[in-house]
């Protein structure tokens, strides 16, 4: 009888990438790839530590993963495996802590353990992109690995600490990587990092490497996850009229106020932010923008948040991703003077959350009568087709099938609300086949 193993991840796409990869990998070995509520022999969290919030639901997700073990294999791996070794290695009921650069051995961790052989993770190859091509994974869209670290020490940031400093994947690599998946049936891929913007592999920056992407054959479309607005060139918007590259950019903002930025160590200005969205909207009016914020970063004041309701409001994102600032132990925002107490902090997040879904409920209304190309991800039991169209916006609409990963134009007639978010109502155009 095969072994089953179950998979928790939390965080960003980049873990999301390299899970998948994992899924792969036991799945080809012959495991049984199950739901992690249910009893598994192998349990793997992917952990996140970027706020206190991402430590609080990686614990969660261990302390569940504990209470089934019984003689269950337990493996912590992503970040928090890096800021809190000392304290996983110590507790008895974890078996392994892997830390990043180790992640894509576990396989060969596990099969070890298994046949009796106690491997220490250390010793095992260190490779930040060897990781196989998913051929199974939780999601439609295929994550694409392109770079990983960050060399930028933002004062609030640990990701420098547990991601190591910036690295970019050979650029024939991603190709050939981008190729097999196009070639398994996937039609959206998804470029995730550290801090993509930055990509640099001989000489071969960020745009260049959109362009080789973009030159590849194939009926699949190309997106782009979180990045900085540092490290974009004035050539980059031009790219977007590629019929491939979705105009959709998470564009990190994190604060309006320049005397913010400065001391969040930021290495760009709310001018600077300006000048790539300017480029952006005024060759492609609909662009969607969506990003995040910081609120209650120590020392500031009324007058900087109100600078950062005030860009919020202007540019128009279609979701804040509103972080309350957490203290990360190593960072310079650690000790810094004039902490905000937790009360202003989720005042504050709400009053951005509320803007932002202001800024939501217009935005959406703007593509009332236009056209989206959607991804079709799955297929309600009312038979509503749902997905993504090409802006990253819900869209869902009937189409007659009960099949999903297939691309339909779809006229939008309607915004409507689907359950906690707002979705794009409409009828099918047409179908690719």
């Amino acid at each position: 009888m095969s072994k089953k193993i179950a998979f928790k991840t939390l965080g960003c796409r980049l873990n999301q990438f390299e899970t998948d990869a994992l899924l792969t990998d036991f799945y080809k070995a012959g495991y049984e790839i199950v739901g992690f509520n249910d009893r598994a022999d192998v349990y793997v969290i992917n952990t996140c530590t970027v706020t206190n919030q991402g430590d609080h639901k990686s614990r969660t997700a261990i302390n569940q993963a504990v209470r089934k073990r019984g003689g269950s294999l337990v493996v912590v791996t992503g970040c928090m495996a890096t800021s809190q070794k000392a304290y996983l290695e110590g507790r008895d009921d974890i078996n392994y802590v892997v830390e990043n650069p180790c992640k894509s051995r576990i396989l060969q961790l596990v099969e070890a353990h298994f046949r009796g052989v106690i491997i220490q993770p250390e010793s095992l190859p260190h490779d930040l992109f060897d990781f196989t091509t998913a051929e199974k994974s939780f999601h439609t869209r295929s994550m694409i690995k392109i770079q990983d670290g960050c060399d930028n020490f933002c004062s609030y940031c640990i990701v420098p600490y547990v991601r190591g400093r910036a690295v970019s994947r050979p650029v024939n690599d991603v190709l050939r990587h981008i190729t097999e998946v196009t070639a398994l049936g996937f039609k959206e891929v998804v470029l995730t990092g550290v801090n993509i913007s930055r990509y640099d592999y001989n000489g071969t920056g960020f745009e260049k490497l959109i362009e080789k992407i973009l030159a590849l054959q194939g009926n699949f479309r190309l997106r782009i996850s979180s990045l900085e607005p540092d490290g974009i060139g004035d050539h980059f918007a031009d790219l977007f009229s590629h019929e491939k590259l979705c105009p959709h950019l998470h564009l990190c903002l994190q604060s309006g106020s320049d005397r913010i930025l400065e001391k969040m160590k930021r290495t760009n200005t709310v001018r600077d932010y300006y000048a790539v969205i300017d480029r952006l909207l005024a060759r492609h009016p609909l662009f969607n923008l969506t990003t995040d914020v910081i609120v209650g970063f120590p020392g500031e004041t009324d007058s900087d948040f109100e600078e950062t309701c005030r860009v919020v409001k202007d540019i128009g994102f279609s979701h804040v991703h509103t972080f309350k600032f957490s203290v990360r132990k190593g960072t310079k925002a650690e000790k810094m003077p004039d902490q905000i107490g937790e009360n202003v902090k989720k005042q504050r997040s709400e009053i951005i959350r509320n803007i932002s879904e202001e800024n939501r409920k217009k935005y959406y209304t703007r593509f009332i009568g236009e056209k989206q190309t959607v991804l079709v991800e799955k297929v309600t039991r009312q038979g509503l087709a749902r997905g993504y169209g090409e802006h990253y916006l819900p869209v869902e609409f009937r189409s007659g099938r009960t099949e999903h990963n297939y691309f339909a134009q779809v006229q939008v007639r309607a915004v409507v609300s689907g359950g906690k978010h707002l979705v794009l109502r409409g009828c099918i155009v047409c179908r690719d086949n």
